[in-house]
Parts: structure tokens; C-alpha cells; sequence
């Protein structure tokens, strides 16, 4: 009696309870769709909207440097705490936390008073992100399976691409409308709505209670600050410069007293060791260097360039990367498709095959190239971004079991967001010593300093013709490094992954 009294009942619920779940799972995509276009806004448009909020505020050139790198830092660093964060205290609320304050440490910035408020602020705006980035992986991973989670990870690379996408050109849009705060009350606004969709997310925990390992967040964080710091200084003081080979000694030895932390915690380590002894992973992990590296250093500095050299606009000087950024906007979606069809290892590799492509012929570019020259390198760039934006994540969580998805998450945006760190305040060196060199009978400090305002997007009028040479000889070069690396890239992640067949047969007949 008692079970043929129950079985209409739990029949008629079975609707609202599939119900239930769409709705759960479409507001879980939402609010990791919406984190994810803010994520990447954060750093590009910040970027575009530097040389208005230097000028405004009257900040050195190292100050000014910090506004990005203080927000790289922390972002870089923090995603493996955060990862093991999400996992014991619970991936939704960890999302909540960073989504909450990325969103108030944008208003914080968007009414700071000085660069020394914008720098403090923007160093806990990336803990926020870091938070976001990796719960909201962990979320998607623990919450989706099957053809929906190549959809959600699908929508998750396609949020990224549209924060790229329309990163610089909104960004000079409001900067040229409402100066450089606007920047950043954008983003607040946009914490909003991921906030509330994200409310709606469901919670999950892993079953383990490890401990925080302090002693290797301690070291990672300090050890990726000391070599930050080493790169900006070298921008003014040269490579040579004691306040330069100083910090770069103190950064070696730190990431050295963390690996030697993490082998001694063993499996209780914030930077799970364990993971890489999954082959497929480890090469998955040390894609981002191949992918997100020249990536993000074109997003930061090319804008710069198109206005320093070029004399173009901040709106224009957004408008002609469409190139770049459109192909991350429309192409991840598809790249799930393809490596269903395909394979993860065809479709990454081709990636890296068309970013060194487009790298090298950046050696075409030229201060007052129009928009069919720079579609020329930026397009095939572009394109090798976004179909590596489509399954990198996915890729990453699914090469080891669900319960270890916020970890997993944890070691691969490490790795990319690291990458993508060292990449800004490295490229900015080399941009600035290169840039430098083409200013000869200026003592070596004045040279720097002309430099590293000209890689900022302002150039000195007096000394206009030899800081854009020495500019555009300097992106050449990095073009021709970035293509380099890429290259090595397609040939490592061919290799790598050509024992994933049994990988790839799940993800096609998924």
C-alpha cells in the first residue's frame, strides 16, 4: 500500500524535479559565463584604460606597471589555494566570495584617490578572481557530465573570448566617454549578475578535510611577487642592476623552497603532485604556456603600441584587435565539436600551430598599419586562442577523478594565470630594453624611462621617430620569440598526447 501510494506521487514530481535541474544548471552556466566575461575585462580593460589613469593621477612609471602586475600576482598565485579552498569549504561559496569581491574591489579602484590606492586594491581584486577562476571550474566539473559539460565548458571558453573580444574596444570606448573609472565600474556592475545566477549554483564539497599548506602558498606567492618585482625594476634599472639580480635570486630560492614543500607534505601539498603523474594531464597543464602567453602580452601592450607609435585613438586603437579577439569570441563552441570529431590532441596542437604562425608575421606590423595588414598576423592568432580556449578546461578536469576537480582546476590556472603574470611584467622588460637600445647619447635611466612610458603609449614628441622605431623593432623581436614557442608547443603537445586514444574515444562517443 504504502508503495503504490508513493509511486503517483514521485512520478508527478519527476517533471518539476527535471525542471528544477534545468533551471540549476542553466543558472550555474550563467553565473560562470558572466564571472568569465569579467575575469579577462579585468585585465584588458584595465590595460587600455592605464595611460589615461597614469596621466590622471600622476604616476611614475613603476607605479603605474604595478596597477597590472599587482592584480597578476595575486591572481596567479592564489588559484591552487583557492582550489583547495572551494573543495573544503565548498565550491559555490568560494564562487560567491570571489565573484563578490572582484565586483567591490572594482568599485574600490573605480573611486581610488591615487595609484598607491589603485595598486593595493587591484592586489586584492586578483584573490577575488583567483577564487572565481578556480571554483567556478569546479563547479561546472562536479555539477555537469556528458554532452552538458562540453556545453558548459563550451560556454565558459566562449565567456572568456567575449571578455577578450570586447575588452579593448569598450574599454576605449569608456575610457574616451568617461575616463578611465568607467573601466572599472563596468566590472562592478558585472558582479552583479553573476552574483545572483551563482546563488542558484549548486554546493559540493570533497570528502577530505587537509589542512591549508601555508608554508607553500607562502612561497609560491612570495617567490612569483620577488620575480615580478625583478622584471619591473629591470624596465628602469637594467638587467644587470642590483635591485634587479637581487629579487631574481630571492625568487629562485623561493620556488625552490617550494618545491621542497610540496614534496615533503606529499599527498596533504597545496600543489598536488599526485596529479601529474597522469601523463595526459601533465601535458594539458603546460598548454596556457603556448596558448594564453603572447595572447595576453598582444592584449596588453599592442594597444599601447597603436597609440604610442601609431598615434591612433584608444576606441581605434580597440576596434582594429577584432581580429585577434573576434576568433575567441566565436570559436570555442566549435572546438568542442572538433575534438569530439577529432581529438583533444588534433585540436590543440593545430591551435599552437596557427599561434606561432600568426606570431611570426607580426614582423609585418607597423605603427600606421590599417586593419588589413594587422588581420593579416592578428587572425591566425586569434584563431589558435580560441579553439584552445574551447577544451583547455574541460581537457584539464577531465584527465583526473571528479572529487579531485577543484585541485585539478587549482594546478592548471595556476599554470596558465603564472604564465600570463610573468608574461606582462617580462614582455614589458624586454619591450622597454629593446625600445631603449634605439635611444643612444641619453643616459641609460633617461633611455629606460623614455621607453617604458613609449611601451604605456606614451611616446616622448621629442624624441618621437627613434621611440617608434626602437618600439616596432621591439615587437618584431617578440614576435619571432613568441613564434618560437609556439612552434616548440605544437611539437611537445603532439607528442605528449599521442597515448590519449583512450582519452579521446570517450570524449567522441561522449
Amino acid at each position: 500500500m504504502t508503495t503504490s501510494a508513493s509511486a503517483p506521487t514521485s512520478a508527478s514530481s519527476l517533471p518539476t524535479a527535471a525542471g528544477a535541474g534545468r533551471d540549476r544548471y542553466r543558472a550555474t552556466v550563467a553565473a560562470v559565463g558572466c564571472a568569465g566575461v569579467m575575469l579577462p575585462f579585468s585585465v584588458t580593460g584595465a590595460a587600455v584604460a592605464l595611460p589615461d589613469m597614469a596621466a590622471r593621477l600622476d604616476a611614475s612609471t613603476d607605479a603605474a606597471q604595478w596597477m597590472l602586475n599587482a592584480f597578476n600576482i595575486t591572481f596567479a598565485a592564489l588559484p591552487l589555494a583557492a582550489g583547495a579552498l572551494a573543495d573544503r569549504l565548498g565550491r559555490r561559496r568560494v564562487l560567491l566570495a570571489g565573484i563578490a569581491l572582484v565586483g567591490a574591489l572594482s568599485l574600490v579602484v573605480a573611486l581610488a584617490p591615487s595609484m598607491a590606492v589603485v595598486d593595493a586594491a587591484r592586489a586584492v581584486q586578483g584573490c577575488g578572481a583567483a577564487a572565481v577562476l578556480a571554483a567556478g571550474a569546479a563547479v561546472l566539473a562536479h555539477s555537469t557530465s556528458g554532452r552538458r559539460r562540453r556545453v558548459a565548458f563550451g560556454v565558459l571558453g566562449t565567456s572568456f573570448g567575449t571578455g577578450l573580444a570586447v575588452g579593448p574596444p569598450a574599454a576605449g570606448a569608456l575610457v574616451q566617454a568617461g575616463g578611465w573609472r568607467a573601466v572599472f565600474l563596468l566590472v562592478a556592475a558585472l558582479a552583479v549578475p553573476a552574483y545572483l545566477c551563482a546563488v542558484r549554483a549548486p554546493e559540493s564539497r570533497a570528502p577530505g578535510r587537509a589542512p591549508i599548506d601555508l608554508g607553500g602558498l607562502g612561497c609560491f606567492t612570495a617567490g612569483l611577487a620577488a620575480l615580478s618585482f625583478a622584471l619591473v625594476r629591470a624596465t628602469g634599472a637594467g638587467w644587470t642592476a642590483p635591485g634587479t639580480l637581487l629579487p631574481l635570486a630571492g625568487a629562485a630560492l623561493l620556488v625552490a623552497a617550494f618545491a621542497v614543500v610540496e614534496l615533503r607534505r606529499a599527498q596533504r601539498a597545496m600543489f598536488d603532485v599526485r596529479l601529474f603523474r597522469r601523463p595526459e594531464f601533465l601535458a594539458v597543464v603546460c598548454q596556457p604556456f603556448t596558448v594564453t602567453l603572447g595572447f595576453v602580452v598582444l592584449l596588453v601592450y599592442l594597444p599601447a603600441y597603436l597609440q604610442g607609435v601609431g598615434g591612433r585613438s584608444v576606441l581605434t586603437s580597440g576596434l582594429l584587435l577584432l581580429p585577434l579577439t573576434v576568433p575567441v569570441l566565436l570559436l570555442p563552441l566549435p572546438a568542442g565539436r572538433l575534438a569530439a570529431a577529432f581529438s583533444v590532441r588534433t585540436v590543440l596542437t593545430g591551435a599552437s600551430a596557427l599561434i606561432a604562425l600568426g606570431a611570426l608575421l607580426l614582423v609585418t606590423v607597423r605603427g600606421d598599419a590599417g586593419w588589413a595588414a594587422l588581420t593579416v598576423p592578428l587572425l591566425p592568432f586569434g584563431a589558435g586562442v580560441g579553439l584552445a580556449f574551447g577544451v583547455m578546461d574541460d581537457a584539464a578536469v577531465g584527465t583526473v577523478p571528479v572529487e579531485r576537480a577543484g585541485a585539478a582546476a587549482g594546478v592548471f590556472n595556476t599554470m596558465r594565470i603564472t604564465g600570463e603574470s610573468v608574461a606582462v611584467s617580462g614582455a614589458a622588460a624586454l619591450l622597454t630594453a629593446l625600445t631603449a637600445a634605439h635611444l643612444p647619447g641619453l643616459p641609460g635611466g633617461e633611455a629606460a624611462r623614455l621607453a617604458a612610458r613609449a611601451v604605456q603609449g606614451q611616446v616622448d614628441p621629442a624624441r618621437r621617430e627613434a621611440l617608434a622605431a626602437g618600439f616596432t623593432g621591439a615587437l618584431h623581436v617578440l614576435g619571432v620569440v613568441l613564434a618560437v614557442l609556439s612552434a616548440a608547443g605544437a611539437v611537445l603537445t603532439h607528442r605528449a598526447l599521442r597515448e590519449r586514444g583512450g582519452r579521446d574515444a570517450k570524449v567522441r562517443r561522449g
